[in-house]
């Protein structure tokens, strides 16, 4: 292993942030480049690059289809729901984007304006997010086939002028009639948009209202005929890009902010010197736009590198097999995959030989990078043994916009501690701390935080909500960003992320980490996946009940795997664990992104009311784990 430049590079940083993020930010195409590099006196901790000018779309798209890239393939769509491909070069993608900014701005929109964003895994979702940054509008982008209901708060708290979106969205062997749940949303919500446009699919055409609606098709062949395009607009580094909702304690959807300036240079840096991926390669974000990591990795970071980013429309398992990410690799010729962990563990419980992959299709793959929940070793383990190249697990958020703690591969790899996601990227000065707020000594579970200010990339506050934000982030521990993640150090520096603080539960005063013992329970060799949640008990306080996904093929009884799974925790955790229950079921509630529901399967099994999840896959499965605990005599 050659040795890594990541001590000096984060020493580089700690010496001297502002010089270390100056340098970073040469890599963008300033209108105005930045003379100031931190005002400290500005917003909550203080705003990055306040006195720059520039475009965040010219630096994604004209930049490289006017340098010498236009005819390198910036996007590759490939939907094996529609049985369809599309590659558009970054000439093309110029074209479409400036094309549709024009109808935007046609149809009144400005720069500071809001446009929602309500679509499946198009290319004109990236489209038309590039053509809101080309204009300085702001979008939001909610992910296709919300419910109305939430769809509607999301409307009342950004106060779209319009909305964008698509006449259906495609779920394997189902299509989901998106245009119903817009019009819900808006007849629902108090602000209501001045208009729709619509983009007509195929595999299901919508009823558009007169008066409202605008069919996308149309205008944008009006637009292309009269050679209407619109110019890039000039907006402050510090003006918002976009505002993306994420879950609220409330039930009130946070709206997390992020700007233009801090967020080009956060995401240029990182595909470089995390990633290790060069201007011409292909990279895969295995996401949905409606998350963070499609907005940051699929249509944002690889193309202001240059880069052919992977639009798929599809799953890792049925569409139409636990091969098809195997296929897109080989095909595309993918360096590096970025993906959640859940993604792997339905790939390994439907496949677990691995005997849909060949590697010798894959010459060209480099690295697995992971995101998105806690990736356990036994799942990097496996993907290492199959595929043979690094698989790195790094930990962000949403509000975060890129990696807080990883292992930078592009600053040369360092040793990989599984269960660990490494170290802290620069910019990030993290640290586990008591209730009090008191570092703790190495190797004790705390809460994890981030010293102010946070680095470019990094939300600066809440849409329109600046007390909440203090409230939610700043208030627990007084200059510190409190990620709500819990976790601790071990003597080389290395974090590791144990659940979010909701999930540490607390059993005869000893507080334990789900996270610990889903790493047990996930080693047993016929476990695909699981989650442990603490069980309200009158005893103990909390009482540990893990849920177990066994792989396909699996004949042993349940009743003896869940034997085993309670003395294997046993065994590794110890008694202090109380650990006594284990649950076989068929599969486990996510969100869409893949995140396991575990606040909701707690509220379930402690009977307390719980509403239904907006972001939840199939609702049925809530159903089944009432009925899995009912069973074992705990009642919702």
């Amino acid at each position: 292993m050659t040795q890594s430049r990541y001590r000096a590079t984060y020493a580089a940083w700690k010496a001297d942030p502002q010089a270390f993020w100056a340098e970073a930010a040469r890599a963008i195409d300033w209108i105005t480049p930045p003379a100031s590099i931190l005002d400290p006196a500005a917003g909550l901790y203080g705003r990055w690059f306040p006195d720059a000018v520039c475009n965040t779309c010219f630096n994604a798209v004209d930049r490289h289809a006017d340098g010498g890239r236009g005819e390198q393939a910036a996007l590759i769509y490939d939907s094996p729901v529609t049985g369809s491909k599309r590659t558009v070069t970054y000439a093309e993608l110029k074209d479409e984007v400036a094309t549709l900014a024009a109808v935007l701005t046609e149809m009144g929109i400005v720069a500071g304006d809001r446009v929602l964003i309500y679509m499946p895994m198009i290319p004109e979702a990236a489209f038309a997010m590039l053509a809101c940054a080309r204009i300085g509008a702001i979008h939001s982008v909610v992910f296709g086939g919300f419910a109305a209901k939430e769809l509607a708060t999301r409307i009342d708290d950004a106060t779209p002028k319009a909305i964008l979106a698509a006449s259906c969205g495609i779920e394997v062997a189902k299509v989901i009639a998106y245009k119903p749940l817009l019009d819900g949303a808006i007849e629902m919500a108090n602000h209501k948009p001045e208009a729709c446009l619509v983009l007509q699919r195929p595999q299901l055409e919508a009823t558009l209202l007169p008066g409202r609606d605008l069919d996308w098709a149309q205008l944008l062949a009006a637009a292309r005929m009269a050679g209407r395009k619109a110019d890039c607009v000039p907006v402050k580094a510090t003006d918002p890009l976009y505002v993306l909702y994420t879950s609220g304690t409330t039930g009130k959807p946070k709206g997390v902010v992020r700007d233009n300036g801090g967020h080009m240079v956060a995401l240029q840096w990182s595909m470089q010197n995390l990633y290790g991926v060069h201007p011409g390669e292909v990279f895969w974000a295995a996401s949905d736009v409606g998350w963070v990591v499609g907005h940051s990795y699929i249509v944002y970071a690889p193309l202001l590198a240059g880069c052919t980013t992977i639009l798929y429309e599809g799953k890792p398992v049925g569409t139409p097999d636990p091969g098809a990410y195997w296929r897109l690799i080989a095909e595309h010729k993918v360096v590096t995959l970025f993906t959640a962990p859940t993604a792997f563990r339905a790939i390994r419980k439907e496949d677990p030989e691995a005997t849909h992959l060949d590697l010798a299709t894959l010459p060209h793959f480099r690295a697995l990078f992971l995101a998105g929940e806690r990736a356990d070793p036994d799942t990097v383990k496996w993907a290492e043994s199959i595929l043979k190249v690094p698989v790195i697990d790094h930990w962000w958020q949403t509000e975060t916009g890129w990696c807080m703690v990883g292992n930078p591969l592009g600053l040369g790899m360092l040793p990989v501690k599984h269960g660990s996601p490494t170290v802290p990227m620069p910019g990030y000065d993290i640290t586990v701390v008591d209730e009090a707020g008191k570092p703790v000594p190495v190797g004790q579970m705390g809460s994890i935080v981030v010293r102010l200010p946070l680095p470019p990339g990094a939300f600066p506050t809440l849409w329109q909500a600046d007390d909440r934000f203090a409230e939610a982030y700043l208030a627990d521990f007084p200059g510190f960003y409190k990620t709500a993640d819990a976790g601790f150090i071990d003597a080389d520096g290395y974090l590791y992320i144990m659940g979010r603080t909701d999930d540490i539960i607390n059993v005869a005063g000893h507080r334990l980490s789900t996270g610990g013992m889903e790493e047990v329970l996930a080693s047993h060799p016929a476990v695909a996946e699981c989650a442990v949640i603490g069980i309200a008990d009158a005893l103990k306080g909390e009482a540990p009940c893990g849920f177990v996904v066994l792989k396909a093929g699996v004949s042993t009884p349940h009743a003896e795997i869940e034997a085993d799974l309670v003395r294997l925790v046993r065994d590794k955790i110890g008694p202090v664990a109380a650990f006594k229950l284990a649950v076989t079921v068929a599969r486990l509630p996510k969100t869409r992104s893949g995140k396991i529901l575990r606040g909701t399967m707690k509220k379930i099994a402690d009977g307390e009311n719980w509403s239904m999840p907006a972001t939840i896959d199939d609702p049925a499965v809530l159903d089944e784990i009432a009925a899995a605990l009912a069973a074992r005599g705990i009642s919702a």
